[in-house]
């Protein structure tokens, strides 16, 4: 009996599963369906963890910025940058100081000084700016040599592959009238004997000195009266005479005007930007695959990252293994395009501020770039800015879309620069000569450490520390010690001071301090964005910037030979790989 009821409960749970399997399959195939759905319409996974960091979240007056390889957790950034008591758009000291480049009396003219059949020729090297650094040291150069300066040559070889000549880019006509009391210059070669004058080639050291052009080039051009400098970039010291110093303030800032097609479609974006806003940023990201490449940084971005970088590092035989995260500590590296826009609203540029972003391919595109237009929305370019009908006389060629970028960033009211190449240094020389614009570079070393750490503090402590860290690279007069650092960067010989005026003021201020004390108010928000007291610079390192050439080389140079030692103070020209020298020089 009992073994019968048992077969019967057997046979039923039998059943029972019989017809519970078809159910947890239909189940199963429904719940493997739906995974398969939601993983095609789900994006893809970012493998760059910091350059592809979501934005997800915003809160009522801001945006949560989530985790990434280099921090962790949620950090809130406000839209609005904040009411700090200060003008973010300029200077209170810049109205006492002023380009100041007029010749002394006892520099002689040209029809004095020059000498006849004595021709300078130069052929110069790498991207727009620098071979603007060329062409302006190379007028010096002539004068030097009590020479005549044949109109320069531009590179048309290099990596930019820009075949535009001298008068396509610059105002030839102008060039020559503006420096007729300096340097004669002339647009050729003139014929020897009824034919062509071939000059003779040679190349001096980076960082020649006055003495060195005199030892080196005068014996060789007395005698062969035509002689071309190849690969003209920086081969003239960085401290000369002050009369000298005044001459490149002269060509640089006055003498090298951009021809009238390319400076009207410039001063047109510019128009465009002054319609959207009243004041606007530019901001010359420089975070292109090859800087990232070059700089041997790591920005989070897994194996794929390491890969790609790694491809284009391996281009450059000269380039040895590096520490990435020393790297980064040690500021060496350009921030992202997320950490350039936390800095700038830290300093209190709010999300209704407009920003013109100057730059090529970035590294990541879009994903990259999002961060960015997260915190700061009116984001435009030349290409957003302009049709391709507009664009396209200048399109085909890289020296004058650069020039279109130069001129946007020149009449900007801020101009943010995230690297130390020419572009930079020339923007950031121009701006200081005409009256001190604002211009802003990133204090990388201390601020790596403030990105990575970001999480565990209040937006209020970050947005301190920004200032704190930002005091002496916001474009200040004084900032920087005179004659430091290269002369493109800081004309400090041309630089003067109403001291008069300044006198005047000091004497006003100090007033308002006293009354502010005697009331309890504080001026510490002024201070705190960055002003300079005198006699007080951002960075007292040694300068290096004449270490190339040594006065001890005094010898001519023979026929195409290369002279000089491998040092340079300037990163990305400290090696004479022509493609790596091309790439990055702008």
């Amino acid at each position: 009996m009992a073994l019968s009821r048992r077969r019967h409960l057997l046979q039923h749970q039998f059943q029972y599963l019989r017809c519970l399997i078809p159910t947890i399959s239909i189940v199963s195939a429904t719940l493997l369906i739906l995974l398969a759905l939601l993983s095609f319409l789900a994006p893809a996974p970012v493998d760059n963890l910091s350059l592809g960091r979501r934005y997800l979240n915003r809160f009522d007056g801001g945006i949560e910025v989530h985790g990434s390889a280099n921090a962790s957790g949620v950090f809130r950034v406000p839209m609005d940058g904040g009411n700090l008591g200060h003008d973010l758009w300029g200077s209170t000291l810049s109205r006492f100081y002023y380009g100041c480049s007029n010749a002394s009396n006892k520099f002689a003219t040209p029809d004095v000084i020059t000498e006849p059949n004595r021709y300078l020729l130069i052929a110069t090297s790498g991207g727009l700016n620098q071979q603007r650094t060329g062409i302006t040291d190379a007028v010096v150069a002539a004068r030097i040599l009590n020479a005549t300066l044949v109109v320069p040559k531009l590179d048309q070889k290099s990596f930019w592959k820009d075949a535009s000549n001298f008068s396509e880019i610059f105002d030839v006509d102008w060039f020559i009238s503006s420096l007729s009391n300096d340097v004669k210059v002339i647009k050729q070669l003139p014929r020897r004997r009824g034919r062509l004058w071939t000059p003779y080639t040679m190349r001096v050291p980076r960082k020649c000195t006055a003495r060195c052009y005199q030892n080196r080039v005068l014996p060789v051009l007395l005698k062969k009266h035509a002689v071309q400098l190849t690969k003209f970039d920086y081969r003239l010291a960085n401290k000369l005479d002050t009369d000298l110093q005044k001459l490149r303030c002269r060509v640089n800032y006055h003498a090298l005007k951009f021809t009238d097609p390319i400076y009207e479609m410039g001063m047109k974006l510019v128009h465009r930007m002054r319609m959207r806003s009243r004041h606007f940023i530019t901001l010359h990201l420089r975070f292109e695959p090859d800087m990232l490449a070059f700089s041997g940084c790591y920005y989070g971005g897994g194996e794929k990252e390491r890969k790609e970088l790694g491809a284009i590092r391996r281009r450059w035989k000269t380039l040895h293994k590096n520490n990435p995260d020393k790297e980064r500590r040690h500021g060496r590296c350009p921030l992202t395009p997320e950490e350039v826009g936390l800095m700038l609203r830290g300093l209190g540029f709010g999300s209704d501020v407009h920003v013109y972003v100057a730059s090529g391919e970035i590294y990541g595109g879009e994903e990259t770039l999002a961060p960015l237009k997260a915190i700061f929305p009116n984001f435009h370019s030349k290409d957003s800015i302009a049709s391709k009908e507009e664009l396209a006389p200048f399109s085909s060629f890289s020296s004058r879309m650069a020039a279109l970028d130069f001129i946007v960033c020149d009449e900007s009211d801020v101009f943010v620069t995230n690297n130390n190449g020419n572009m930079a240094k020339i923007l950031a020389g121009r701006r200081r000569y005409f009256r001190h614009k604002r211009t802003i570079r990133p204090n990388a070393r201390k601020l790596y450490s403030l990105f990575l750490n970001r999480a565990n503090m209040t937006w209020e402590a970050f947005a301190s520390r920004v200032r704190t860290h930002q005091r002496g690279f916001i474009g200040e007069p004084k900032e920087v010690r005179p004659g430091r650092g290269e002369f493109h960067e800081n004309p400090s010989s041309c630089i003067c001071e109403d001291s008069e005026a300044k006198a005047k003021w000091d004497r006003i201020s100090h007033s308002q301090t006293k009354v502010d004390q005697k009331s309890g108010k504080s001026n510490e928000a002024i201070k705190d964005f960055g002003e300079v007291a005198d006699n007080q610079f951002a960075d007292d390192e040694p300068d290096t910037s004449d270490s190339d050439y040594g006065e001890n080389q005094d010898g001519p140079g023979e026929r195409g030979e290369s002279i000089g030692t491998d040092l340079d103070d300037d990163l990305f020209l400290n090696s004479e790989e022509p493609e790596l020298e091309e790439m990055l020089s702008d």
